[in-house]
């Protein structure tokens, strides 16, 4: 007997698949988005909603399981972490003091990610909250090409690195998700 979960999709016209095309939310079937920002914050925001996906129907002891020793990564800790990225790149633009960490020290994040609805819950606001202040900030440039914050990083820099963050951590939620309970998919 094996502990390993069953392989599982909800996908029946592609097995490989999280969702058929016509249930996944992330599909539209409109054109495309027009011009360079639009593009950028479309890819981000379907990133946004494959990591949500992801995590969506597990209760807080599947959200905080680890993946495999020694590492610390969980889905919870995934959505933990990305508010605490999300707020690191407000720093980044910003010529002020850097706002404070929110789970505390380095590694937090994931390491501190318990089985607890309280937590769970507190992870998605901080997500919900972090995302929109930093979409905010970033509503204020124009000019992808305008050079901010200390390291007069570039807006489209930014946006880029966003979205390589989300996608890197998407593919983390796949191999997460499939050790939980076996939900396979793209």
């Amino acid at each position: 007997m094996s502990d390993r979960p069953a392989r599982w999709t909800e996908a029946t016209v592609y097995p490989d698949m999280w969702a058929d095309p016509d249930d996944d939310p992330r599909n539209n079937d409109g054109d495309g988005p027009e011009g360079e920002l639009a593009t950028l914050q479309e890819f981000l925001a379907s990133y946004r909603m494959t990591l949500r996906m992801k995590c969506e129907g597990l209760d807080p002891e599947q959200l905080a399981r680890r993946s495999v020793p020694p590492s610390t990564m969980s889905l919870l800790g995934l959505i933990r972490h990305l508010a605490e990225v999300e707020r690191d790149w407000r720093n980044w633009i910003s010529d002020g003091d850097p706002l404070p960490k929110l789970y505390g020290r380095r590694d937090a994040d994931f390491e501190e990610a318990a089985a607890e609805q309280a937590m769970v819950d507190a992870a998605y606001r901080d997500l919900e909250r972090e995302q929109a202040a930093m979409d905010a900030e970033l509503a204020a440039y124009k000019d992808l090409g305008e050079r901010v914050g200390k390291d007069r990083m570039a807006i489209r820099e930014l946006m880029v690195h966003r979205i390589e963050e989300y996608a890197r951590h998407c593919g983390h939620a796949d191999l997460v998700r499939e050790c939980v309970d076996g939900r396979v998919g793209q």
